[in-house]
């Protein structure tokens, strides 16, 4: 038993550390193509470490010996999200190798549809997996408006911190915590900010600030209606939802 339990543990161990790994020789590309200083350094390796704590942490909670392969997928997407976390941090703004962090995002943004559909056909979706993909995206939309906001001012911040601010608010409010239904419309929503940001950050656009905006509004209007609804609903019994 004692053996089975050591197993166990070190594969959990083993996994989200390789990937780790993976994501140190990422920068380290990144680093001898791109450049990348101190700052865009400890932001890529502090998101490194942090994804194999939350990850290692995830798969103990859930008893998770291994990964499924849309697991795997979107750890790729992950690494992708910390080169991403580099180049931005990195360069606070000023001299950003566009083309390099819209090709990163913009695949990042396109495996997010290949994990969902190989999770669904290989009968592997997990809870695991549904949070860690949710956190992979929700953390890149937050590096994409940081930079967008750069250029466009710190409202196009909004994008990126109003679904921490809806777990921060769920915190201090229970009746926020209850399921929400499902809606299609949230699904979209969700998608387009991606795409919304990555355009405006490619610089090809001559009206970013309208594609920006129309994004946040998108969003204010989705989590505005979840909100509503769940407001409306605080009498059901509070359960364990998230903004997806």
């Amino acid at each position: 038993m004692i053996t089975l339990q050591h197993t166990r543990t070190s594969a959990v161990v083993r996994e989200p550390a390789a990937w780790a790994a993976a994501q140190v020789l990422l920068l380290g590309v990144v680093g001898a193509t791109a450049g990348l200083g101190p700052l865009g350094w400890a932001a890529g390796l502090a998101y490194g470490f942090a994804t194999w704590a939350f990850l290692g942490y995830g798969m103990q909670r859930h008893r998770t010996a291994s990964l499924g392969p849309a697991d795997r997928v979107t750890l790729a997407r992950g690494l992708m999200v910390g080169a991403v976390t580099a180049l931005v941090a990195d360069r606070a703004g000023q001299d950003v190798p566009v083309a390099l962090v819209v090709t990163l995002a913009a695949v990042a943004l396109s495996l997010d549809w290949v994990d969902g559909q190989v999770a669904r056909r290989t009968g592997t979706s997990t809870a695991l997996g549904a949070r860690f993909d949710m956190e992979v995206d929700a953390f890149l939309i937050l590096v994409l408006s940081a930079y967008v906001a750069v250029q466009l001012g710190p409202w196009a911040l909004a994008i990126g911190l109003m679904r921490y601010v809806f777990v921060a608010a769920s915190w201090r409010f229970r009746w926020m915590n209850a399921p929400l239904p499902a809606s299609y419309a949230r699904k979209v929503v969700a998608a387009v900010q991606g795409i919304f940001l990555v355009v405006a950050a490619s610089g090809l656009v001559p009206f970013a600030p309208v594609v920006v905006g129309l994004a946040l509004a998108s969003l204010v209007w989705s989590f505005g209606r979840d909100v509503l609804w769940l407001w409306r609903n605080a009498s059901v019994s509070v359960g364990g939802s998230r903004h997806v």
